[in-house]
């Protein structure tokens, strides 16, 4: 009786360790997760800052542009 008693709690002990490892496989995972996620995003909007700067940009007059108009170099 004494050898079920020891392999019921190796067992508990195995199970134990194995949940734990799971549980911290699954945290690093959805940290991971969680990081690509922010990457993404925030590549996302730096894309959609840069367009609307061009944009921006392209809609300002060029001031040599308007020299060159009047003959003033």
């Amino acid at each position: 009786m004494r050898n079920v008693e020891r392999v019921t709690s190796v067992r508990a002990q195995l199970l134990d360790i194995f949940m734990d490892m799971e549980v911290d496989a699954h945290e690093t995972r959805r940290r991971n997760s969680a990081r690509r996620h922010l990457r993404a995003r925030r590549g996302i909007e730096m894309h959609q800052e840069v367009r609307t700067l061009a944009r921006q940009i392209a809609d300002l007059a060029d001031p040599l542009e308007d020299k060159a108009d009047t003959g003033l170099h």
